[in-house]
């Protein structure tokens, strides 16, 4: 299937120039900072895409002054076209690979901030998010009966024995020819706890500079990529760890030192089903507020459907939760507000999408972009054959993920200043 023509991407530039609010690009506001996500598929060399493209991501991710970036490949010559792209005001920081032990294959992955120094600012803090050893050690104490049954039954399974078998000859051959080693294939274990992340989160401590008139605040960004898998029960077990991990580092703070924490990236979500998922993501969430002792103001605001007037923006107007995956059926990734902050206002109760500085939040819904423009109607009008191929045309050579934001309001704006404010 053929990538977009030159007179298509101009064709598209031309149409979301003319209103990039439809297609849920958040405007530049003053007294408030947009924090984003955007899982770019295997975002590597820069000869893996073409320059419409590059610049295609670079007028769009403008828009936003924290992106952290999912999916970065260990060839990052094409992340950093991309920030020269977006302008000089943009800097960025990058975690090393991570989703693969190093020499033993696999698909290494980095997770990436691009922030706008005019805005953000970085401090000295950066680290992954791990569970410690005495933590591991204690989950699994707890667990020794039923992940012995779990690596036992492993064992017996006839893909991975075959694979074994082939892995003796193979070692043997090497051993006697003097050649590198084989990697032994990997046993196929459905732990039934959590041990550790699939991919190591990268979290990194900002300062919001913001504008003259506002108080600066601090905020730790933690970029995400979990797991995604056969196993609904390892999504929902890695989803649960960060959160454990998340709220337990704010509850800990004390109160006249609050930490901030806004969680980005694509958590791949057990979320197709909004009515029966949203109660039981929420009840755990308040349940880990109790064991903690400390309530913290909590937001996911993509658990819910987005309050605005049905014509504003394409998704979400009818009541349904904005969709991240480009196929319009999953709200794989997350934006979460974790905070115990009293500068700051209860985003949870506040009114959302009713005042200009935020709380709001949005999808960037280039589906519908690409739809209107080159098929000439919403993408859930045409044929699934038209969608089908319109997809294809994109889904690699852009993404399957669409960009989501969030606008934090900033404390202490001067009232009667202008809502306005430059790139």
């Amino acid at each position: 299937m053929a990538k977009f023509k030159a007179s298509e991407w101009q064709m598209i530039r031309e149409t979301l120039n003319a209103d990039p609010v439809r297609y849920g690009l958040p405007a530049r506001v003053y007294g408030s900072v947009v924090a984003a996500s955007a899982n770019v598929r295997k975002l590597g060399a820069k000869a893996k895409r073409d320059r419409h493209t590059w610049q295609f991501f670079a007028d769009v991710f403008r828009h936003f002054d924290l992106l952290a970036v999912q999916e970065v490949l260990e060839d990052m010559e094409g992340l950093y076209h991309l920030k020269d792209l977006m302008g000089p005001q943009f800097e960025m920081i990058v975690s090393d690979t991570t989703g693969s032990f190093p020499n033993e294959g696999g698909l290494a992955e980095r997770l990436a901030f691009i922030y706008n120094r005019n805005m953000v600012e970085r401090t000295g803090l950066v680290t992954d998010v791990t569970y410690d050893r005495s933590k591991v050690l204690q989950i699994i104490g707890s667990n020794v009966d039923p992940i012995r049954d779990a690596v036992e039954k492993a064992k017996t399974n006839a893909d991975y024995k075959r694979k074994f078998k082939k892995f003796e000859v193979e070692l043997e051959r090497a051993r006697l020819e003097g050649k590198k080693e084989p990697t032994p294939p990997v046993l196929p274990v459905k732990m039934p706890v959590f041990v550790s992340f699939i991919r190591t989160p990268f979290a990194v401590m900002f300062d919001i500079v913001g504008h003259p008139g506002a108080e600066r605040y601090t905020f730790l960004a933690v970029n995400a990529h979990l797991f995604f898998g056969n196993f609904i029960d390892y999504r929902r077990q890695e989803f649960n760890a960060l959160l454990s991990w998340v709220l337990g580092r704010v509850q800990e703070r004390p109160s006249g030192q609050p930490l901030n924490i806004v969680l980005l990236g694509d958590l791949n979500l057990d979320f197709d089903n909004p009515r029966n998922d949203r109660g039981r993501i929420l009840a755990f969430i308040e349940g880990l507020n109790r064991m903690g002792g400390t309530q913290v103001d909590v937001h996911f605001p993509f658990l819910h459907p987005h309050p605005i007037v049905a014509g504003q923006q394409l998704m979400g107007s009818d009541g349904r939760v904005l969709q991240t995956h480009a196929r319009l059926s999953e709200t794989f990734d997350q934006i979460g507000i974790f905070s115990r902050d009293p500068r700051l206002k209860r985003l949870a109760d506040a009114p959302v999408g009713m005042a200009p500085t935020g709380p709001d939040f949005g999808v960037f819904d280039f589906v519908n972009l690409f739809a209107e423009t080159l098929e000439g109607a919403a993408y859930d009008s045409l044929s699934a054959a038209k969608q089908k191929a319109l997809i294809k045309r994109f889904e690699h050579a852009v993404s399957d993920h669409m960009p989501l934001w969030y606008r934090l309001p900033l404390p202490d704006v001067p009232e009667g200043m202008s809502v306005h404010a430059p790139d």
